[in-house]
């Protein structure tokens, strides 16, 4: 292990929460809570004052909602996320070429790679001008963690939350591990944490003290070889610069178990094509259909099938989905659906009909069939959720604070405004439409946007209290996806 503490590890502070109220003025200083909105939501993000009532990532929603019923819920906005993540992985990028990026608001950083730092002093002054530039450029703050391996630094980045720099000085890192938890270490977690814990075993300096082979004993060689490093402050891990994807999915958890085979159906196609557009937004093709179903009583199922090559075709997947899902019996009800492609790579297979089974004439579905079905078809409602983009022709950009029984309320304020007003509408105003996120930073190259002038007599719907606007259920998607796909459902009222 290196003797200077180059290397690095950022975590921006409660970033998706942090990124709304940068992004919404009304918010700043206040509960805000982001993720899935419906019953089976999840939390993918609480901001410093939410967390002061106990809401937690990963928490389940509705009990969130207990904790702090006065917060702002809103759902994600990926699209926002990556560009702001994107430009601190450029700084970080600046200081050096070994940057391993674990998530859009967390990254290691070897700077002794780059020559930003080769002792502490100099690892101090890269660590503060990072954060300096990450709050000039995205007007965010991050926490910094500089040691000498990357088990000390994320370490070192949790003291230092939020917005600050801790740096764990080389001779003192065995004397700061050895009061913490031992779920403090990579690799333990609730199990082996438990494990550990029969055995008498509850802070890293007792780890240390079993010793070696007694930990090969509790927890198996590698594991137990491993371990004891780590209580020995040895982390041995280089910053990897290249992460691999090994697999590109998307699901969705439902509100309502979906009972129906054909809504199923068209479910998983539906996934199919999401999966394919992230396929092709990476430049990646696939040879191994993966389908996932979560079932009513939480049993998880999954299902797939190897091509004879990669393919990004829609087609090609969406067949191999639906043939999964034949074999797969959702009687009682489906919360959960997955579809995802591994087997990755950066090229296409051209000769894939073979691949691609296309029912067979005898099968096809009969046209009085087809008919029946576009007769039960219903337009296409406009969709408005909490913390969603929009913008009115005449009151300019505002976002949606709540929305149900045919109305919208829209708060209209920009990063760059002060809290703005509240206005309610009716659900299908057509001078109501969603809208870009604005940038939290304005471009000098362009004048920033403002919410439009006072209201002058514009026709909108009456206020409605928040007791009605949060009676509106939503069947849409609520849980916060591991994809990062960005479509959540439940309508919501966020209470500012």
């Amino acid at each position: 292990m290196r003797n200077a503490p180059t290397i690095l590890h950022l975590d921006m502070d409660a970033f998706f929460a942090s990124v709304e109220q940068a992004s919404k003025p009304s918010l700043r200083g206040k509960a805000v809570v982001v993720g899935g909105l419906g019953p089976r939501g999840v939390v993918a993000t609480a901001s410093y004052e939410a967390r002061v009532f106990g809401v937690h990532s990963a928490m389940p929603m509705s009990q969130a909602r207990r904790l702090a019923p006065n917060a702002a819920y809103l759902v994600p906005r990926f699209t926002l996320y990556r560009t702001i993540s994107e430009q601190v992985m450029a700084l970080l990028r600046e200081l050096s070429p070994l940057v391993e990026p674990l998530s859009l608001d967390e990254a290691f950083v070897d700077l002794e790679a780059g020559g930003a730092a080769w002792d502490e002093e100099s690892a101090r002054r890269a660590g503060e001008k990072l954060r300096a530039d990450i709050r000039a450029v995205t007007g965010l703050t991050g926490s910094v963690g500089l040691a000498a391996s990357k088990m000390l630094a994320k370490i070192a980045s949790e003291q230092a939350k939020p917005d600050g720099l801790r740096l764990i000085e080389p001779g003192t890192e065995r004397a700061l591990l050895a009061p913490m938890p031992v779920r403090t270490l990579p690799g333990v977690g609730p199990a082996t944490g438990d494990h550990l814990r029969r055995a008498g075993i509850t802070t890293v300096e007792e780890l240390a003290e079993a010793g070696e082979d007694e930990l090969v004993r509790l927890l198996g060689k590698a594991h137990g070889h491993a371990l004891y490093a780590m209580a020995l402050a040895r982390d041995e891990r280089p910053v990897v610069a290249e992460r691999e994807t090994k697999s590109v999915s998307v699901e969705d958890t439902y509100d309502v178990d979906i009972h129906d085979r054909l809504r199923v159906g068209l479910e998983v196609q539906r996934l199919a094509d999401r999966c394919v557009r992230r396929l092709r937004q990476a430049g990646l093709s696939g040879r191994t259909i993966v389908l996932k179903v979560r079932r009513y009583d939480f049993s998880t199922l999954t299902r797939s099938e190897t091509l004879r090559g990669p393919t990004d075709d829609p087609v090609v997947i969406r067949e191999a989905a639906a043939r999964l899902l034949d074999s797969v019996d959702t009687t009682g009800g489906v919360r959960l659906l997955g579809v995802g492609v591994s087997g990755l790579a950066d090229y296409t297979q051209e000769d894939l009909f073979a691949q691609a089974m296309p029912v067979p004439a005898a099968e096809e579905p009969e046209k009085g069939a087809v008919e029946a079905v576009v007769e039960r078809a219903e337009p296409v409602e406009r969709q408005w959720r909490a913390g969603q983009d929009v913008r009115h022709t005449e009151h300019g950009h505002g976002w949606v604070q709540g929305s149900g029984l045919g109305r919208v309320t829209v708060r209209f304020e920009t990063p760059h405004s002060s809290p703005g007003r509240v206005r309610t509408f009716f659900a299908d105003d057509p001078a109501l439409e969603s809208a870009d996120p604005l940038p939290l930073v304005p471009d000098s190259s362009r004048p920033a946007e403002r919410p439009g002038p006072p209201d002058r007599g514009r026709r909108t719907a009456p206020p409605r209290p928040p007791e009605d606007l949060a009676a509106q259920a939503s069947s849409d998607p609520a849980s916060l996806p591991k994809s990062w796909s960005g479509t959540l459902g439940g309508e919501a009222t966020s209470r500012p």
